[in-house]
């Protein structure tokens, strides 16, 4: 079902994480450009060759074309390969790659295939209900 990508080159996200006893490894593949789909939507390149990271749109290498970071990265999809952190169950699983609040933290959420439990790929290397960096309390 899910395709283990060969090169970091062909990616916009990927992650290993331990989820309890369980583990996942996410990643999600770079999309085609919408306008002239020859190109893999990417990153602006910066004139030093550098990609610009931070940027707050993708762009196509090919037609120039580009799109909002929010709105390219809704069209995207996440595969996940995992192992369940209850059941123990090894399994793998596609959903749309978008972050969503998990006991209040940002995460990719989605179902074990067998015990239906939600398991959560963080965005940040966070512990449940550890403060955030910087805060007081």
């Amino acid at each position: 079902m899910v395709t283990e990508p060969q090169s970091m080159e062909e990616l916009v996200y990927f992650t290993q994480r331990a989820v309890g006893k369980g583990n996942a490894k996410a990643w999600v593949y770079r999309g085609d450009c919408p306008k002239c789909k020859n190109a893999k939507m990417g990153k602006p390149v910066g004139p030093d060759g550098k990609v610009k990271i931070r940027a707050k749109e993708y762009v196509c290498p090919k037609c120039g074309h580009s799109e909002e970071k929010k709105a390219h990265e809704e069209t995207l999809t996440c595969e996940i390969i995992y192992t369940c952190p209850d059941c123990g169950n090894k399994g793998e699983v596609a959903v749309p790659y978008k972050r969503k609040k998990f006991n209040g933290m940002d995460a990719i959420v989605f179902q074990c295939g067998k015990c239906n439990t939600k398991i959560p790929v963080t965005k940040k290397l966070k512990e449940k209900g550890e403060p955030e960096e910087g805060a007081e309390e």
